[in-house]
């Protein structure tokens, strides 16, 4: 697929096909694709638990997210969390934050990972949602996720059962500046 329509064909999915899987190896590539993103110094801070049994995508669902997001991720055939590690990422080697955005970078490493990982995901015929909404304590709990590491986001994974339209998008004059 060329690079102009995985962007065009990349959705946030709500309504994932029932019945279908994935395999590990399918989420490492996805997990080796969001590897690839640059990173703060190429510090690589992102984290990944990937939930794939009905038990712990149940658990997700009905332990830590809030109802609508559970139903959004329906039918899904993974759930991964997203984490990074803490004080690393825009810190220098003696703790201190670099400039003002301190662990800030941390979460836009992870963002730039996230989309890799989505678009790859889209690339290999899987659709995403990316959630925002979590119980933190709950997962951290259930997935043995250390309190060094900051909970960022929920991505389920399925098959869309649809083709949803896509959004109007704002126009890059709409957005831009140009000096």
């Amino acid at each position: 697929m060329e690079f102009s329509q995985l962007l065009e064909s990349r959705r946030s999915i709500r309504k994932f096909k029932p019945g279908m899987k994935i395999s590990e190896d399918q989420i490492r590539v996805m997990i080796d694709a969001a590897i690839q993103a640059p990173t703060w110094k190429n510090s690589q801070t992102g984290r990944y638990y990937v939930a794939m049994s009905e038990d712990k995508m149940n658990f997700i669902r009905n332990q830590s997210l809030p109802s609508f997001n559970a139903a959004n991720c329906e039918n899904a055939v993974a759930i991964i969390i997203t984490t990074y590690e803490t004080k690393r990422s825009g810190f220098e080697r003696d703790g201190n934050p670099t400039n003002e955005l301190g662990d800030k970078w941390g979460v836009y490493d992870l963002g730039l990972q996230n989309e890799n990982l989505v678009l790859k995901a889209r690339e290999t015929g899987y659709d995403t949602l990316i959630m925002g909404i979590r119980d933190v304590d709950v997962l951290k709990a259930e997935f043995g996720i250390p309190d060094s590491q900051e909970i960022v986001s929920i991505i389920s994974v399925g098959v869309r059962e649809d083709d949803p339209e896509k959004p109007k998008r704002k126009a890059v004059d709409d957005i831009t500046k140009f000096f």
